[in-house]
């Protein structure tokens, strides 16, 4: 008899890595131009806001060469905002997000590569000084993200989790966003970027070090994600951006096969019990920083000031309880169906996709046929 679906997840996510991933990104790479493949690295079709540009001009050039990262993990509305970065490596999304959040509000790194957080470390006066702060809004910790209570991080401690392309290298992907939920205040926020397959890979594949290292024999399933956000608790994944990664190293293609691969970035959120009360019409106020005047929120809905648009129950519980309340006029709607009425299954395999409305785009490489959709990463120097 077949396993039911959370225990199908569960054995999916449980893969356990050849070797000691710190080890690989602690003593074989040493700067971003030792990796093998473009997993692991910002495509350079991403789009850089302003200020994120100027941002990132004033971080340390040892931070910067020490990045290894597949997006850009960049939610709006982050002013005064407490942030948490799961493998914040050498701190540089950290750097960041440190002015974006500006010094009202804080930004926590965990890694559990002692030399990433030696070098993110040391350079905290460096950047406080560069950024004319009075005290450091950022530290940073060595330990696992699947573990952050035993470093002492509090239940609903945080508005916000980012993670940029390490949630792959965990053994225990649903223990990571068990985690994440845990620490997240009722409203907030996991904004993520990630490398997905297109399908299970082999034995072969997973075990094999290499593929380890460059972020792809640990890669979920892209449909496993769905199933295991839901059961942790959060509301469907919403899928925002994908790009195509091109290997581009001739034994590693033979050993994946005919497995494609992408970087997707997806936000989840912690809607509070009981703050689900159907579909309504949303009309976006604007005067979100750079982006005044449209939002797009993720892959199928973009908000433009004064304009209503029907949205579904999920939609409006996470504009309703989420830091994006102030910003959203919400008033009750008959118009547009529950999502959670419509079919399940939507996408094929052994795992469903739940929750995720048949008309939306919910599979990352679905979004990558979308006309004027970025083309294959140029190489694993195609940083930002």
């Amino acid at each position: 008899m077949a396993a039911p679906a959370g225990e199908q997840i569960h054995r999916a996510v449980q893969w356990l890595p050849p070797f000691p991933a710190q080890d690989y990104y602690g003593k074989e790479l040493q700067r971003s131009e030792d990796l093998k493949t473009n997993a692991c690295v910002t495509p350079a079709v991403c789009r850089v806001p302003k200020a994120a540009r100027a941002a990132l001009e004033r971080i340390h050039e040892e931070v910067v060469a020490r990045y290894y990262g597949c997006g850009l993990v960049l939610p709006e509305r982050l002013e005064s905002c407490c942030v948490l970065d799961l493998g914040s490596g050498s701190g540089r999304d950290c750097y960041l997000l440190s002015q974006l959040v500006g010094e009202k509000g804080h930004v926590t790194g965990i890694d559990m590569t002692a030399g990433q957080v030696e070098v993110a470390k040391k350079h905290i006066a460096y950047h406080m000084d560069k950024f004319g702060y009075r005290k450091p809004n950022v530290d940073f910790i060595q330990g696992y993200m699947e573990k952050l209570g035993d470093v002492g991080l509090a239940d609903e401690s945080y508005d916000i989790v980012i993670s940029n392309c390490v949630i792959n290298l965990s053994p225990d992907k649903r223990a990571v966003l068990r985690e994440a939920y845990r620490v997240l205040k009722p409203g907030g926020e996991m904004y993520f970027s990630d490398v997905y397959a297109s399908q299970r890979l082999s034995e072969a594949a997973r075990a094999h070090r290499v593929l380890w290292g460059e972020c792809l024999a640990g890669a979920l399933c892209w449909r496993e994600l769905y199933g295991i956000a839901q059961e942790v608790g959060f509301s469907p994944p919403r899928l925002v951006a994908a790009s195509p990664i091109a290997i581009g190293h001739e034994e590693l293609q033979s050993i994946v096969g005919d497995c494609r691969f992408v970087s997707a970035t997806f936000r989840l959120f912690k809607v509070p019990a009981g703050g689900r009360a159907g579909p309504g019409r949303a009309v976006y106020n604007g005067g979100i920083a750079e982006h005044e005047r449209e939002l797009a929120f993720d892959a199928n809905f973009t908000f433009k000031e004064g304009e209503a648009v029907d949205v579904d129950a999920d939609t409006a519980a996470i504009l309703r309880s989420s830091r994006f309340a102030e910003d959203f006029s919400i008033q009750a709607s008959g118009v547009g169906a529950d999502a959670n009425a419509a079919l399940p299954g939507c996408c094929r395999g052994r795992v469903k996709v739940l929750l995720c409305p048949q008309e939306r785009i919910c599979d990352p490489f679905q979004l990558l046929e979308r006309p004027g959709a970025p083309a294959p990463a140029c190489g694993p120097h195609g940083c930002c």
